[in-house]
């Protein structure tokens, strides 16, 4: 069996490839590695393929699944959580075998939430800065405790799980707001309304998939019935934030800080060294020259047991397709 890796890097090649040779009925398995993404001009890359793997930033809309059906590739492997970049309906017309890896280390992505909450919140990043070129003045550096403080967790699947544990950690009082509330939040916090979590909350972390109905869910209304100079982090899905509304209350200081390793944009982006480029995206230029506001290039999943978790378990959804095997990863609309 071939597969196509797209949006190949490095550390995906070395995970992988462990993975591949940890077992030996995995043999018969070839992997293509591909650094381009998969998109309508780059799909004949999988030619003479039976699957092709995919990540965040690929597309896999009706027409690229239509080109790989002619292809003869008959499965679509992601290797990530979301699928929101995914045609479902046309994958199931179109008869795909479409497997995702739902869960991995989730407290990678809560310990990168709170990274990026302690260094926006104590300004280790604009300490580290200063103390290299040996300014050790303090001004401009004051913090706030954590402890006593509200904090919000929109999602309480996983990661918002374990997020919520490491704040109640550090002694903050835990909101949660879910259509879908877990039970063993209740042992961490308070389940509230949206609008409640909002407005008592002095950080909102946002935990959610990408659909419908969370699709900007911080936007000029929700902003405004925020608390005034709150911190909003999203290490979930870009495109839950209006970033344009978010720039206008950063400016009439509605919102106080932001903190955010995913962006709505990001694909043309992140992943990628820029450093050399000028980059045309004027929305994220304007973000980046705000003081209060932290990005980071969508590497909350960036831990060595992630990464070994996310290879183990694509290869566990390969095994079920070729087998026929029914899989608990499958993705169906």
């Amino acid at each position: 069996m071939k597969i196509a890796i797209f949006s190949t890097q490095a550390y995906d090649r070395r995970f992988l490839d462990e993975a591949l040779a940890a077992r030996e009925e995995r043999r018969h398995i070839e992997l293509e590695y591909q650094e381009a993404a998969l998109a309508l001009h780059t799909v004949a890359l999988a030619q003479g393929c039976d699957a092709v793997c995919a990540f965040v930033n690929d597309r896999l809309d009706a027409p690229v699944l239509e080109a790989l059906h002619q292809l003869g590739v008959r499965a679509v492997l992601m290797r990530c959580a979301g699928f929101n970049n995914v045609d479902i309906e046309a994958a199931q017309r179109l008869g795909f075998f479409v497997a995702r890896v739902p869960a991995y280390s989730p407290e990678a992505v809560a310990e990168h939430t709170l990274a990026l909450i302690l260094t926006l919140n104590r300004n280790t990043h604009r300490a580290y800065a200063r103390v290299r070129e040996g300014n050790f003045a303090l001004d401009g550096l004051l913090g706030s405790n954590l402890h006593g403080k509200t904090a919000g967790v929109v999602g309480t699947g996983k990661i918002g799980l374990a997020t919520a544990r490491i704040l109640k950690g550090f002694g903050c009082r835990v909101l949660g707001h879910d259509p879908f509330p877990a039970p063993e939040f209740g042992a961490l916090g308070t389940m509230v309304d949206l609008p409640t979590l909002l407005a008592e909350s002095d950080i909102v972390s946002l935990h959610c998939p990408l659909m419908d109905t969370t699709r900007h869910m911080i936007n000029r209304h929700s902003l405004a019935g925020m608390k005034r100079g709150a911190m909003l982090v999203n290490t979930s899905r870009g495109a839950l934030i209006d970033t344009p509304a978010v720039i206008a209350a950063l400016k009439s200081r509605q919102l106080g800080f932001l903190a955010i390793d995913v962006y709505e944009q990001e694909g043309s982006l992140f992943f990628h060294d820029r450093s050399g480029d000028i980059i045309e995206d004027d929305v994220f230029q304007r973000l980046m020259t705000f003081p209060n506001v932290l990005v980071t290039g969508h590497q909350g999943f960036f831990t060595v047991e992630a990464m070994r978790e996310i290879a183990e378990v694509t290869f566990e959804n390969i095994e079920c397709f070729v087998s026929g095997q029914s899989c608990a990863n499958e993705v169906v609309p």
